[in-house]
């Protein structure tokens, strides 16, 4: 029994995060119908840039819980700009008629691409000599590259809606990029998450309870109610409903819709950034590959819980981490993700809208 509960809490710690992952992929596809792959490379980065904050401010001697909360808000700031740009320049080209990216735009991308060239830099302890004048030349040379391609872009295109198909690709293919972006700017080699936490541990009848699992399952749910409130209970949660069921009525009823678009990006790129530190300190290390590895575990636990369906995405992540943890305690830890997707295509198999169903209403 004791090892049952152990393993229940375990599956409970690791779906949270895959619940946090997973509304991201389910809030987008609620308004624009489209499955955002590039969101498990939005996670990642958050863990390297948190990584990265974390291996630059734990030697000055800060307070864990500093130290974290800076790691956090430079994460979600760098994620939002991330989500932003990836809805900018990926999908709303094919969405509608593309526009040209302005100033301020071009500027916040070539910020990020500096800040992320320093901190992967920071991570090599190569901040020294010309690497500090790389960091601009990457940011500036990269937005001026993307820049005057969208340009040229806004002058060829017409106002028209491409077949879904080409959104699908263009989320795989910006994925892949981002995955092979932080390859080649931080390395291939898993990179160990600093000793931030308290190692506090407490034994309930043979049952041990960490901090850091404390930690994950009290950020999940706080984070999980603020969404559910924000969405059925603001002004804001109305239009993204109403943007959601029919976007071009919302859209008459004046509802800015590409707005409440941004919006639901940065709202799954914070949501991202948490998760994405909450399992690099949960797993003491990370990759570039931790991105495609969670997004994909996510996307399967939004279609168990019901594609669209924010309560549907909290319980297939919670239902998928008990799963698989679970399946580690009394089989072997490789067998962890046969039980997932075999339930996976069961549950399907017998309720093909998942659980709780899909949450999209029938567009006209």
């Amino acid at each position: 029994m004791d090892q049952f509960l152990q393993q229940l809490l375990n599956g409970l710690t690791l779906g949270s995060m895959y619940a946090l992952i997973a509304l991201g992929y389910t809030m987008v596809y609620g308004i624009l119908e489209l499955i955002n792959f590039a969101h498990g490379e939005v996670v990642m980065i958050g863990a390297y840039v948190a990584l990265g904050v974390l291996v630059l401010t734990v030697p000055l001697g800060l307070p864990w819980y500093l130290a974290l909360l800076l790691a956090l808000v430079v994460a979600v700031l760098v994620c939002c700009l991330v989500g932003v740009g990836i809805e900018r320049l990926a999908y709303r080209p094919l969405l509608s008629k593309t526009e040209p990216l302005t100033l301020l735009e071009t500027g916040l991308l070539a910020l990020t691409g500096t800040g992320i060239y320093w901190l992967a830099q920071a991570l090599r302890g190569s901040l020294v000599g010309v690497q500090w004048a790389l960091g601009p030349v990457v940011g500036i040379g990269g937005a001026g590259v993307v820049w005057l391609l969208y340009r040229w872009l806004a002058r060829k295109s017409k106002s028209r809606r491409l077949p879904r198909l080409s959104l699908l690709i263009t989320a795989l293919g910006m994925s892949i990029f981002l995955q092979n972006a932080v390859r080649l700017i931080a390395g291939s080699r898993d990179q160990v998450m600093p000793e931030v936490l308290p190692d506090l541990v407490w034994d309930f009848g043979g049952v041990q309870v960490r901090l850091i699992q404390v930690v994950i399952i009290g950020v999940s749910v706080v984070l999980m109610a603020g969404l559910t409130f924000l969405i059925q209970r603001t002004k804001l949660g109305k239009a993204m409903r109403a943007t959601a069921q029919d976007m071009e009525a919302a859209q008459l009823m004046g509802i800015n819709t590409v707005k409440i678009i941004i919006i639901t990006f940065i709202l799954g790129s914070i949501l991202g950034a948490v998760a994405g530190l909450l399992f690099g300190l949960f797993f003491k290390s990370i990759n570039f590959f931790i991105g495609f590895q969670a997004g994909l575990k996510a996307f399967t636990a939004a279609v168990l819980g019901g594609i669209g369906n924010i309560p549907g995405a909290m319980l297939g992540g919670l239902l998928l981490g008990i799963l698989e943890s679970l399946a580690a305690g009394y089989f072997a830890s490789e067998w962890k993700d046969v039980f997932a997707f075999v339930t996976l295509v069961v549950v399907l198999l017998f309720r093909p809208a998942g659980l709780l169903g899909e949450n999209v209403p029938e567009k006209v």
